[in-house]
């Protein structure tokens, strides 16, 4: 086993809470972690300007979390080595910021992790098809590290036609989905199980987990909704 690449069905729909709760599964079955976030959009300034190369002191709250949960402690910019200020597409923040996204720089960090740890958790940014550049997408992340595929699914109102394509798609770039994991950050949406039924009638991998609304989102408070 080396790992797993979580993808989600939208932005916003608790990838890191997921890649997190996943962390502290594989932690406490003994397995040595790493974690990464390769690109990261809506940064805040660790280091308040002080270095010329502003991307170096960008910092992003996903990433940290997935940073502190992982057992080999690893520097920032190799967890995520592309941060963006601005919360907008990757591509369009790689652009404006004037540093391009290069998938061959991200598989070179993941390899040295890889060599390192039993598994190492990658989490996407955005949805499955996200631009990275002009012509690549996070999917072809997904191809270049070679990871089964994990799909957090947020349980709401078209969530059925995202998962599906989801799920096409993934297939059709080649890759296992390991699973998919129904997260519910809505406690009042219906027909909740209804929906997760028609997911299982048509997807052809297992239900991961069926996450519910949290008070107090953790890792091991998600760990106990999942099921590797």
């Amino acid at each position: 086993m080396k790992g797993f690449f979580i993808t989600g069905t939208d932005t916003d729909v608790g990838k890191t809470r997921i890649a997190a709760g996943l962390l502290h599964v594989l932690a406490a079955r003994g397995h040595t972690t790493a974690a990464m976030k390769p690109v990261s959009a809506g940064c805040h300034d660790a280091a308040h300007g002080l270095h010329h190369d502003i991307m170096r002191n960008l910092r992003n709250d996903d990433a940290l979390i997935l940073q502190r949960h992982a057992t080999l402690a690893l520097p920032y910019e190799q967890v995520n080595p592309y941060a963006y200020a601005a919360a907008i597409a990757p591509h369009i923040a790689a652009t404006q910021s004037g540093y391009a996204i290069d998938v061959t720089h991200i598989k070179k960090l993941f390899d040295d992790m890889a060599q390192r740890v039993d598994a190492v958790i990658v989490e996407g940014a955005g949805g499955w098809l996200v631009p990275i550049n002009d012509h690549e997408t996070m999917a072809n992340v997904a191809q270049a590290l070679g990871l089964p595929v994990i799909l957090v699914v947020r349980m709401r109102l078209g969530c059925l036609n995202h998962a599906l394509l989801s799920v096409e798609s993934i297939a059709h770039h080649g890759l296992p989905l390991a699973g998919w994991v129904a997260n519910i950050l809505n406690p009042d949406f219906t027909p909740l199980q209804d929906n997760i039924d028609a997911l299982r009638a048509r997807i052809n991998a297992p239900l991961l987990g069926v996450v519910p609304h949290l008070e107090n989102v953790d890792a091991e408070s998600v760990a106990r909704y999942l099921n590797l």
